[in-house]
C-alpha cells in the first residue's frame, strides 16, 4: 500500500475493472489511482468511454453484473473492494452518496419525492412527523420552492432541475463524507446547469463534505474543481491541481482538451472537436492508448505503454514526453 495524503478521505490504488461484452473480455478500467481529499473536489474529466463513469461507479461497488475488480478502494482506511456486500451497503448512502446522471431514471416514478428522500431518515427509526420535518428542511436546503406543495409530488410533476435537486436532497439524507456526482448537469439547460452547479459547490463548502464529479465538460472542472483526473480510454492520462492541469497540462490529450474548448484556454466561442476517434478499452492500441491521435507520436509512444509518474509534488503525467508538452 502507498502512503496516503493525511487529509484524504478515499484513495484509489491500481484499480482495475474487467468486463465482457459478448465473446470478448476486456479490461476496461487499467490501474486507476487517485485520491480525494476532505473538503475539496476532484474532477473525473474526459471524452465519453473514457472510463468516467465506470470508476465512479466501481468505488461503490455499482457495476454490470459479471464484472471482475482489483487493486483498492481506501475509504477512511477502509478497503470497500475488499469489504463484504453488506458493509458497502452500509457505506452507500450513508459515507458515499451518489447524485446520479438522469434523475428521472433514477428516481421511483410510483413513490413521491418526499418519501424517496425520507429513506434513510425512516431507517433511522425516527417518527412519521420527525421523517416528514426532516424533508421538508432538506428540499429547502436544495432550493425547491414551495416545499410543503413539492414534498408529495411525483418525479414526473417536477422540472428537470427540480428533480436534480430532489437527488440532491437524497444525497444529503445519510450526511455524507463523500458526493459523488455523475454527469449531474447534463440532461439540463444551460441555465439550470449553473444554479445546480452552484448548489453543489455552496453545500460542499457548508457541509464540509468531499465531491467527486464526473463531467466531460471541461468549463465545469474549470469553475469546480480543485484537483483534476484526466481519462483516456479507461487509464488515468493526468493528474494534479486543476489549476496546474489546466494552464500548463502535462499530457497531450489534456491540451488537446482545453484548446479545444471556449472560454477554457481559446478566445473562440467555437468548440473544435478533437481528430479521430476515442480509443476503445477493450482493443485499445499498443503502447500509448493516445498515440494514434497524438502530434508528440514517437516510435516509443507506439509500442511502450507509459506508466503514470510523478513530475513534481502532486503532477503525475502518463506520457513519456511530458516535460515536451507545452500549453
Amino acid at each position: 500500500m502507498t502512503d496516503r495524503p493525511p487529509t484524504a478521505l478515499l484513495d484509489v490504488e491500481d484499480l482495475e475493472v474487467v468486463l465482457a461484452a459478448g465473446a470478448t473480455t476486456g479490461t476496461v478500467l487499467d490501474r486507476i489511482s487517485f485520491s480525494v481529499d476532505a473538503g475539496r473536489t476532484t474532477g473525473l474529466i474526459g471524452e465519453s468511454g473514457s472510463g468516467k463513469t465506470m470508476t465512479a461507479m466501481a468505488l461503490v461497488q455499482l457495476l454490470p453484473a459479471g464484472a471482475r475488480t482489483a487493486g483498492h478502494v481506501w475509504w477512511r482506511e477502509e478497503d470497500l473492494l475488499g469489504a463484504r456486500a453488506r458493509r458497502v451497503r452500509q457505506v452507500r448512502g450513508r459515507e458515499i452518496a451518489v447524485i446520479f446522471q438522469d434523475p428521472l431514471q433514477a428516481l421511483n416514478p410510483t413513490q413521491t419525492v418526499g418519501r424517496q428522500i425520507g429513506e434513510i431518515p425512516r431507517r433511522d427509526g425516527l417518527s412519521r412527523d420527525a421523517v416528514r420535518a426532516k424533508v421538508l428542511e432538506l428540499l429547502d436546503r436544495v432550493g425547491i420552492p414551495d416545499p410543503e406543495q413539492r414534498i408529495d409530488a411525483y418525479p414526473h410533476e417536477l422540472s428537470g432541475g427540480q428533480r436534480q435537486r430532489v437527488m440532491i436532497a437524497m444525497a444529503l439524507a445519510g450526511e455524507p463524507r463523500l458526493i459523488i456526482a455523475d454527469e449531474p448537469t447534463t440532461a439540463l439547460d444551460v441555465t439550470t446547469q449553473a444554479r445546480v452547479l452552484a448548489l453543489i459547490a455552496g453545500l460542499r463548502e457548508r457541509e464540509g463534505t468531499a465531491l467527486l464529479l464526473v463531467s466531460h465538460d471541461l468549463r465545469v472542472m474549470a469553475n469546480v474543481a480543485d484537483d483534476l483526473v484526466v481519462m483516456y480510454a479507461g487509464r488515468v492520462a493526468e493528474r494534479g491541481p486543476a489549476r496546474a492541469v489546466l494552464d500548463s497540462p502535462r499530457h497531450p490529450y489534456t491540451r488537446a482538451l482545453a484548446n479545444n474548448v471556449p472560454s477554457v484556454r481559446t478566445r473562440s466561442a467555437i468548440a473544435r472537436p478533437l481528430p479521430g476517434a476515442p480509443a476503445n478499452p477493450f482493443d485499445r492500441p499498443a503502447g500509448c492508448a493516445f498515440h494514434p491521435r497524438c502530434p508528440l507520436v514517437t516510435d516509443r509512444c507506439r509500442t511502450e505503454t507509459p506508466r503514470l509518474r510523478e513530475l513534481e509534488p502532486g503532477r503525475f503525467s502518463a506520457c513519456h514526453l511530458a516535460e515536451e508538452v507545452t500549453p
